[in-house]
């Protein structure tokens, strides 16, 4: 149904005393509702149909498990550790462009020391080392996008 049809019926329903209208056909639902204080429109789109038979995947790597949260990370041996994206966002290694990195390869942190941030919804959030550790690498690179969970930084404890 076209924009200007569905105007006409919204001015019939206005003009006279029907309350309630409802028109249905194979591709489309109108229900329009008028009350004392005001009008409400409901109309769905055209649904479009379910195909009956399930596509043949001739590839293994399409019928295997969904990744789970840690493949794709770096592995990591005993000794050291990683400090993951505690949300979805965008990293900043830096406090601002011109500034120097919050941390570099090789840098010792102290617990509670400020690794990167980053930005979720226009706010900035502070990832903070957990304990004293050294920075072995640094995984993600400045302004890019992290998932949550996702590492940021390989570390040692000390």
């Amino acid at each position: 149904m076209e924009l200007k049809d569905l105007k006409s019926l919204i001015k019939l329903v206005t003009d006279t005393d029907i309350t309630e209208f409802n028109m249905e056909n194979q591709e489309e639902k109108i229900h329009i509702k008028r009350g004392a204080d005001k009008e409400i429109i409901h109309v769905s789109a055209p649904v479009a149909p379910v195909a009956t038979a399930m596509p043949v995947m001739s590839t293994p790597s399409a019928l295997s498990a969904p990744q789970s949260p840690t493949e794709g990370l770096p592995v990591v041996d005993d000794k050291h550790d990683v400090v993951p994206s505690p949300m979805v966002g965008t990293v900043y290694r830096k406090p601002s462009p011109e500034a120097e990195p919050f941390v570099k390869v090789g840098d010792v942190v102290d617990a509670g020391q400020t690794l990167c941030l980053i930005e979720a919804m226009k706010l900035f959030n502070e990832v903070e080392a957990e304990f004293k550790c050294k920075i072995i690498e640094i995984v993600k690179d400045d302004a890019t996008p992290v998932e949550f969970g996702e590492t940021l930084f390989i570390v040692e404890k000390l």
